[in-house]
């Protein structure tokens, strides 16, 4: 067994992290080296912005009211210490990326994903529209997973919370150092009109975050290689639970 444990994936009805400040001996301990490859990171893309996110630091899922909830604790700490962290092989075991995804599926049955542009921190890669929790995602001394889906589907796909339909619960995919929150959310639309109207929204931004759209159906449709880990284990057990 790795020191992040077991992989797997658990059904939860909610996630309730709460907010605490929390010194990151990691992040003070590397801070020079943290620095070298921030730099060298800003100097491949001058885009990248070291704002603060939130990592993980506990969590447990308990029963509560008769409800499954993932609780833990989070703490904010800089992107550039984030990016390290992932960069030189997640070093501290005690912190997980801990993050919620929009598990966007179109009318005709397809999962919606995006491939990053060249402009973002995983240029190349397929994702579901997702983030790294930041301070915009702070809610009364809680990180608001929900709102964060919602605003990384306005984000990355221009959708508003009136075109979707999110369902209740999450599905939560525990892969090493990641913890990804699974929401799915449904469209009204084809796949064809979801990318239609992607394509509408991104000829009007500067720098969009997705460069093109990738619809999976089913196994035959998975990018090895482009698709994370978690990503892939959520996509098989839902295709073969449909």
């Amino acid at each position: 067994m790795t020191p992040f444990g077991s992989s797997r994936i658990e059904s939860v009805d909610a996630v309730g992290m709460r907010i605490e400040e929390r010194r990151w001996a990691f992040a003070e301990e590397q801070a020079q080296a943290i620095d070298r490859h921030w730099e060298k990171l800003k100097g491949a893309n001058p885009h990248l912005f070291n704002g603060r996110v939130f990592l993980n630091f506990e969590r447990a899922v308990i029963e509560e009211k008769g409800r499954r909830v993932l609780t833990g604790v989070a703490a904010a700490v800089d992107f550039k210490a984030f990016l390290a962290w992932r960069d030189f092989g997640f070093p501290d075991a005690d912190a997980r990326n801990c993050f919620a995804m929009a598990a966007l599926r179109s009318a005709d049955g397809a999962f919606v994903m995006g491939r990053m542009s060249e402009t973002t921190a995983n240029a190349g890669k397929v994702y579901f529209p997702a983030g790294t929790p930041d301070l915009g995602d702070v809610c009364d001394g809680r990180l608001d997973l929900e709102g964060s889906v919602t605003r990384e589907l306005l984000e990355e796909m221009g959708s508003s919370a009136g075109e979707t339909a999110c369902e209740p619960g999450w599905r939560v995919v525990f892969e090493g150092p990641r913890i990804a929150c699974m929401k799915a959310v449904r469209s009204p639309l084809p796949a064809r009109g979801i990318e239609a109207r992607f394509s509408a929204f991104a000829a009007g931004e500067a720098h969009p975050e997705f460069c093109a759209l990738h619809m999976a159906y089913g196994e035959g449709d998975l990018l090895e290689g482009l698709m994370p880990d978690f990503l892939l284990r959520y996509l098989r057990d839902e295709f073969s639970r449909s």
